[in-house]
């Protein structure tokens, strides 16, 4: 798996590099600007990308765009996005297109190299992984979900975060069956139509984010 890593801190760029390669990927090039990454996705033999959302030249949001772009370009490329700070109408813009294989995690995350490690490696199987952080942000601002119950509601977060049904049977401390039950009841009030579940629980994030 060839990665673009893009951070335009030396050290944290680094760091970050020895994490990957040491984990079985390819840091194909390590960038520290927008016009470098751009240069650098260009290259049609990666696999995926791990962004900062801001980089110079103007420290704005030149990841975000980068990895909108390419994705418009390459439907479904992985993208795993760095951010300081809880900005989760960035985490929308990269669902936009409702295809997963999109990862949004504060930078602070990265401490924990397993944690880090599992959601790439889920970003890059096509799953969707949002930070703990941005779903409690967004838990918080919105008014809850009319049509869904407050289990319904749990399991949703849940969803968000990238956890398999599994993972959110042992948090919940629910069976695997309620869980599939409770997610089957999220996809039709939320009026998702029948596709893959992968692509649907995408779609159901998305949808939940946009409220």
């Amino acid at each position: 798996m060839r990665l673009v890593l893009a951070e335009d801190h030396a050290l944290l760029r680094a760091g970050l590099t020895q994490l990957l390669e040491g984990h079985g990927f390819t840091v194909a090039a390590a960038v520290a600007n927008a016009a470098d990454l751009d240069a650098a996705l260009a290259d049609a033999d990666v696999d995926a990308a791990v962004l900062d959302v801001r980089l110079p030249p103007m420290q704005t949001d030149e990841g975000l765009r980068a990895a909108i772009a390419v994705r418009k370009q390459r439907p479904g490329f992985p993208v795993m996005v760095l951010s300081q700070y809880v900005e989760h109408l960035y985490a929308r813009e990269l669902l936009a297109s409702g295809e997963g294989s999109v990862g949004y995690l504060l930078k602070n995350r990265v401490s924990d190299v397993a944690e880090f490690v599992e959601g790439l490696q889920r970003v890059v199987a096509g799953g969707t992984v949002l930070d703990p952080e941005v779903v409690a942000t967004v838990m918080a601002r919105q008014q809850p979900v009319d049509r869904l119950s407050a289990r319904e509601r749990e399991v949703l977060a849940l969803m968000a975060e990238g956890r398999s049904n599994a993972a959110i049977a042992e948090r919940l401390i629910v069976t695997e069956k309620a869980v599939a039950k409770h997610i089957n009841s999220i996809f039709t009030k939320l009026d998702l139509p029948l596709g893959t579940d992968d692509h649907r629980r995408v779609r159901a994030v998305l949808t939940w984010l946009r409220l």
